[in-house]
């Protein structure tokens, strides 16, 4: 046997070895965020039915340690193994993974660039107002309507509800800039700071 055949053949190994330590960590952490979904938090000046969970924690280190493609795989197979358990006919979970996509993409991208903490204090950053933006049209001409036309669950009984537990809330705008605006900035500002002093521990054993 050549050197080359013997070099070739290392390689393949190593390469086979290094694949299935991502799928083991890739399941791994698709495990934790699906446990982390059912320990929803009632928010202050939040509804009811918008409750903040940990679930992207484990999405973005799998981000950070494997690849934005990675993060993108763990965020599909988090919602789609809760999909049996949806109560909201499966909306919660597009609208989830939409947004999940998001943010954790937006910060995978920025921080396969600057590897380092300063890139990664910047990535999540910019993630988190991302998110906060691009949920907006999200929620406008996605969930909400399919809130309305899936689940007989009309804007204005959803505004109503908001209104309850935050003043502010007067119409559909104010529906968007005062609930969802501010709950994905603190979501993704908390994810993000978490995910900042444990992620390079827990990436030594990933």
């Amino acid at each position: 046997m050549t050197e080359t055949h013997v070099t070739v053949k290392t390689d393949s190994r190593a390469a086979s070895k290094i694949m299935i330590r991502r799928i083991a960590a890739c399941a791994i952490l698709t495990a934790m965020a699906v446990l982390l979904m059912y320990l929803e938090i009632p928010l202050p000046f939040m509804p009811v039915f918008l409750k903040f969970d940990f679930a992207e924690l484990p999405v973005l280190i799998g981000t950070f340690a494997l690849g934005p493609v990675w993060g993108i795989v763990i965020e599909l197979l988090k919602n789609l193994i809760h999909l049996p358990v949806t109560q909201t006919m499966g909306i919660d979970e597009l609208s989830n993974f939409i947004t999940g996509v998001i943010y954790v993409g937006t910060a995978g991208l920025i921080y396969r660039k600057f590897r380092t903490k300063k890139g990664a204090a910047v990535s999540m950053a910019i993630a988190t107002v991302v998110l906060a933006i691009v949920a907006i049209p999200v929620n406008a001409f996605i969930t909400l309507p399919l809130y309305g036309s899936m689940m007989n669950f009309p804007i204005e009984a959803i505004i109503g509800m908001s209104a309850e537990a935050n003043p502010l809330v007067k119409d559909k705008i104010s529906l968007l800039l005062a609930v969802f605006v501010p709950f994905n900035l603190c979501k993704g500002t908390v994810v993000g700071l978490i995910t900042f002093f444990v992620y390079k521990p827990i990436s030594k054993i990933i």
